[in-house]
Protein backbone atom coordinates (compact mmCIF):
# COMPACT_ATOMS: atom_id res chain seq x y z
CA UNK A 1 0.00 0.00 0.00
CA UNK A 2 1.07 3.64 -0.62
CA UNK A 3 1.16 4.50 3.09
CA UNK A 4 2.99 1.84 3.72
CA UNK A 5 5.84 2.51 1.56
CA UNK A 6 5.71 6.38 2.31
CA UNK A 7 5.94 5.48 6.30
CA UNK A 8 8.95 2.92 5.39
CA UNK A 9 10.87 5.73 3.38
CA UNK A 10 9.98 8.37 6.23
CA UNK A 11 11.51 5.48 8.91
CA UNK A 12 14.44 5.11 6.97
CA UNK A 13 14.89 8.47 6.55
CA UNK A 14 14.75 8.72 10.57
CA UNK A 15 17.22 6.34 10.94
CA UNK A 16 19.81 8.04 9.04
CA UNK A 17 19.28 11.04 11.03
CA UNK A 18 19.83 9.06 13.49
CA UNK A 19 23.18 7.59 12.63
CA UNK A 20 24.24 10.93 12.00
CA UNK A 21 23.13 12.13 15.70
CA UNK A 22 25.35 9.53 16.94
CA UNK A 23 28.04 11.00 14.93
CA UNK A 24 27.15 14.22 16.64
CA UNK A 25 27.61 12.66 20.03
CA UNK A 26 30.77 10.93 19.44
CA UNK A 27 32.46 14.11 18.05
CA UNK A 28 31.30 16.30 20.70
CA UNK A 29 32.84 14.30 24.00
CA UNK A 30 36.00 13.31 21.53
CA UNK A 31 36.29 17.25 21.02
CA UNK A 32 35.50 17.91 24.43
CA UNK A 33 38.36 15.16 25.59
CA UNK A 34 41.25 15.72 23.03
CA UNK A 35 40.36 19.75 23.33
CA UNK A 36 40.04 19.83 19.55
CA UNK A 37 38.81 22.95 18.54
CA UNK A 38 38.69 21.72 14.74
CA UNK A 39 36.75 19.13 15.64
CA UNK A 40 33.99 21.23 17.97
CA UNK A 41 33.62 23.25 15.01
CA UNK A 42 32.93 20.34 12.75
CA UNK A 43 30.29 18.90 14.98
CA UNK A 44 28.84 22.67 15.30
CA UNK A 45 28.70 22.93 11.60
CA UNK A 46 27.22 19.20 10.74
CA UNK A 47 23.93 20.12 12.78
CA UNK A 48 22.69 22.51 9.53
CA UNK A 49 22.78 18.71 8.27
CA UNK A 50 20.69 17.18 10.86
CA UNK A 51 18.56 20.26 10.98
CA UNK A 52 17.57 19.79 7.22
CA UNK A 53 16.95 16.32 7.32
CA UNK A 54 14.58 17.11 10.71
CA UNK A 55 12.49 19.47 8.37
CA UNK A 56 12.84 17.67 5.39
CA UNK A 57 10.76 14.44 7.81
CA UNK A 58 8.49 16.56 9.00
CA UNK A 59 8.18 18.06 5.71
CA UNK A 60 7.60 14.07 4.21
CA UNK A 61 4.83 13.55 7.08
CA UNK A 62 2.90 16.44 6.26
CA UNK A 63 2.72 15.37 2.62
CA UNK A 64 1.86 11.58 3.34
CA UNK A 65 -0.76 12.96 5.26
CA UNK A 66 -2.39 15.16 2.68
CA UNK A 67 -2.66 12.65 0.32
CA UNK A 68 -3.41 9.42 2.71
CA UNK A 69 -5.59 8.76 5.68
CA UNK A 70 -3.74 6.96 8.21
CA UNK A 71 -5.53 3.90 10.17
CA UNK A 72 -4.96 3.99 13.89
CA UNK A 73 -1.91 1.99 13.85
CA UNK A 74 -0.33 3.58 10.85
CA UNK A 75 -1.18 7.02 13.04
CA UNK A 76 0.47 6.04 16.31
CA UNK A 77 3.36 5.46 13.97
CA UNK A 78 3.31 8.92 12.33
CA UNK A 79 2.74 10.45 16.07
CA UNK A 80 6.08 8.47 17.23
CA UNK A 81 8.30 9.27 13.96
CA UNK A 82 6.98 13.39 15.18
CA UNK A 83 8.23 13.05 18.33
CA UNK A 84 11.51 11.09 17.99
CA UNK A 85 12.36 13.23 14.95
CA UNK A 86 11.77 16.18 17.40
CA UNK A 87 13.94 14.28 20.23
CA UNK A 88 16.79 13.83 17.31
CA UNK A 89 16.89 17.12 17.15
CA UNK A 90 17.21 18.89 20.31
CA UNK A 91 19.92 15.84 20.64
CA UNK A 92 22.09 17.01 18.21
CA UNK A 93 21.60 21.05 19.40
CA UNK A 94 22.61 19.58 22.72
CA UNK A 95 25.64 18.29 20.95
CA UNK A 96 26.52 21.55 19.48
CA UNK A 97 26.34 23.00 23.20
CA UNK A 98 29.36 20.75 24.50
CA UNK A 99 30.89 21.19 21.40
CA UNK A 100 30.75 25.45 22.10
CA UNK A 101 31.68 24.73 25.82
CA UNK A 102 34.28 22.61 25.09
CA UNK A 103 36.10 25.35 22.48
CA UNK A 104 35.63 28.25 25.53
CA UNK A 105 37.93 26.39 27.30
CA UNK A 106 40.35 24.63 25.14
CA UNK A 107 43.41 26.47 26.43
CA UNK A 108 42.75 25.44 29.98
CA UNK A 109 44.27 22.57 31.43
CA UNK A 110 41.37 19.97 32.48
CA UNK A 111 40.99 17.97 35.57
CA UNK A 112 41.86 14.23 34.21
CA UNK A 113 39.23 12.57 37.06
CA UNK A 114 36.29 14.87 35.50
CA UNK A 115 37.47 14.58 31.84
CA UNK A 116 37.52 11.09 32.54
CA UNK A 117 33.47 10.99 34.05
CA UNK A 118 32.35 13.02 31.22
CA UNK A 119 33.69 10.62 28.89
CA UNK A 120 32.10 7.98 30.89
CA UNK A 121 28.88 9.70 30.75
CA UNK A 122 28.86 10.35 26.65
CA UNK A 123 30.07 6.55 25.92
CA UNK A 124 26.68 5.80 28.17
CA UNK A 125 24.37 8.53 26.29
CA UNK A 126 25.16 7.56 22.78
CA UNK A 127 25.08 3.68 24.22
CA UNK A 128 21.51 4.79 25.20
CA UNK A 129 20.76 6.73 21.62
CA UNK A 130 21.65 3.46 19.98
CA UNK A 131 19.36 0.96 21.76
CA UNK A 132 16.45 3.44 21.78
CA UNK A 133 16.83 3.73 17.68
CA UNK A 134 17.67 -0.17 17.60
CA UNK A 135 14.50 -1.23 19.75
CA UNK A 136 12.23 1.07 17.62
CA UNK A 137 13.60 0.31 14.14
CA UNK A 138 13.04 -3.72 16.20
CA UNK A 139 9.88 -2.66 17.54
CA UNK A 140 11.92 -4.25 21.11
CA UNK A 141 9.78 -3.27 23.86
CA UNK A 142 12.01 -5.16 25.96
CA UNK A 143 15.06 -3.38 24.94
CA UNK A 144 12.91 -0.10 24.91
CA UNK A 145 12.37 -0.89 28.65
CA UNK A 146 16.18 -1.43 29.84
CA UNK A 147 17.00 2.26 29.07
CA UNK A 148 15.81 3.04 32.07
CA UNK A 149 18.77 0.80 33.78
CA UNK A 150 21.18 2.60 31.01
CA UNK A 151 19.87 6.25 32.33
CA UNK A 152 20.87 4.85 36.07
CA UNK A 153 24.35 4.48 35.09
CA UNK A 154 24.31 7.93 33.72
CA UNK A 155 22.72 9.31 37.03
CA UNK A 156 25.35 7.98 39.06
CA UNK A 157 28.58 8.51 36.88
CA UNK A 158 26.80 11.89 37.14
CA UNK A 159 26.81 11.98 41.12
CA UNK A 160 30.86 11.15 40.85
CA UNK A 161 30.81 14.25 38.21
CA UNK A 162 29.49 16.37 41.67
CA UNK A 163 31.30 14.90 43.85
CA UNK A 164 34.80 15.65 41.76
CA UNK A 165 33.53 19.02 40.84
CA UNK A 166 33.42 20.63 44.57
CA UNK A 167 37.41 20.47 45.13
CA UNK A 168 37.85 21.57 41.33
CA UNK A 169 36.02 24.69 41.40
CA UNK A 170 37.87 25.24 44.68
CA UNK A 171 41.04 25.98 42.76
CA UNK A 172 40.74 29.52 40.46
CA UNK A 173 42.54 27.88 37.63
CA UNK A 174 40.22 25.55 37.23
CA UNK A 175 37.27 27.36 38.64
CA UNK A 176 36.01 28.45 34.94
CA UNK A 177 36.61 25.24 33.30
CA UNK A 178 34.89 23.37 35.78
CA UNK A 179 31.17 25.31 35.83
CA UNK A 180 31.77 25.12 31.87
CA UNK A 181 31.61 21.29 32.54
CA UNK A 182 28.37 21.44 34.51
CA UNK A 183 26.68 22.66 31.79
CA UNK A 184 28.17 19.73 29.60
CA UNK A 185 27.42 17.17 32.22
CA UNK A 186 23.56 18.49 32.51
CA UNK A 187 23.56 18.65 28.68
CA UNK A 188 25.05 15.04 28.29
CA UNK A 189 22.25 13.74 30.91
CA UNK A 190 19.45 15.09 28.65
CA UNK A 191 20.87 13.23 26.23
CA UNK A 192 20.02 9.96 28.12
CA UNK A 193 16.80 11.37 28.76
CA UNK A 194 16.00 11.88 25.31
CA UNK A 195 16.92 7.98 24.45
CA UNK A 196 14.42 7.05 27.38
CA UNK A 197 12.09 9.17 25.82
CA UNK A 198 12.53 7.55 22.34
CA UNK A 199 12.12 4.41 24.52
CA UNK A 200 9.03 5.56 25.46
CA UNK A 201 7.92 6.23 21.92
CA UNK A 202 8.67 2.77 20.98
CA UNK A 203 6.42 1.33 24.01
CA UNK A 204 3.70 3.68 22.86
CA UNK A 205 3.83 2.16 19.08
CA UNK A 206 3.90 -1.15 20.89
CA UNK A 207 1.09 -1.38 23.20
CA UNK A 208 -0.89 1.97 21.76
CA UNK A 209 -0.94 3.61 25.42
CA UNK A 210 1.66 6.42 26.28
CA UNK A 211 3.28 5.71 29.50
CA UNK A 212 6.88 7.08 31.41
CA UNK A 213 9.40 4.80 32.53
CA UNK A 214 8.82 6.20 35.56
CA UNK A 215 11.78 4.67 36.91
CA UNK A 216 13.81 7.30 34.88
CA UNK A 217 14.87 10.76 36.41
CA UNK A 218 13.76 13.18 33.87
CA UNK A 219 10.94 15.86 33.40
CA UNK A 220 7.67 15.22 31.68
CA UNK A 221 8.34 18.42 29.46
CA UNK A 222 11.02 16.64 27.35
CA UNK A 223 9.13 15.62 24.48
Amino acid sequence: MAIDDGLDRIEAELQEEGQRVLAAIRGAVRALEERDVELADEVIAFDDEIDRQFLDIESSIQSLLALQTPVARDLRLVLAILHINLLLERTADGCVTVAKLSKLVADVEPDPALVEVLSEMGERAEEMCRVALDSFAARDLRGAESLVELDEAIDRANRRFVERLVDVVADPAHREWGLRMVVVARTIERIGDRAVDIGEQTAYLLTAQFREFTDASHPTTSQ
